[in-house]
């Protein structure tokens, strides 16, 4: 069971999706995402497989939560340096987004 201590040694931040395009080599549908997580973090790629609810298009300027603090993941020839939060429904993956807009790099607490 994870503990309390666990969830806090993980860095979740706000970011901007400041690039979309189709992720040609991945084995499932997804996304090359470049997201903006501020001065402090900065430019971060990411592999998101939400193609069936957002356009890639659509997601240019939208806010949304990613996990900073983990390894780099090879995904065919790409490098996902972060991991964009995302929750499973039967439409397919749905972002976990702030409510409000909020500045980008602010740390989920």
């Amino acid at each position: 069971m994870a503990t309390f201590d666990d969830f806090m040694k993980i860095d979740i931040r706000v970011g901007e999706v400041i690039g979309a395009e189709v992720f040609q080599k991945a084995k499932k549908p997804a996304y090359k995402l470049l997201v903006d997580f501020g001065e402090e973090i900065g430019i971060k790629k990411s592999s998101a497989q939400i193609t069936e609810c957002y356009k890639a298009e659509e997601l240019i300027g939208r806010q949304v939560l990613g996990v900073v603090n983990f390894p780099p993941r090879q995904i065919a020839d790409f490098k996902s340096e972060v991991l964009v939060l995302g929750v499973y429904s039967d439409k397919g993956v749905v972002l976990v987004v702030p409510e409000q807009k909020v500045e980008k790099g602010n740390k989920l607490g």
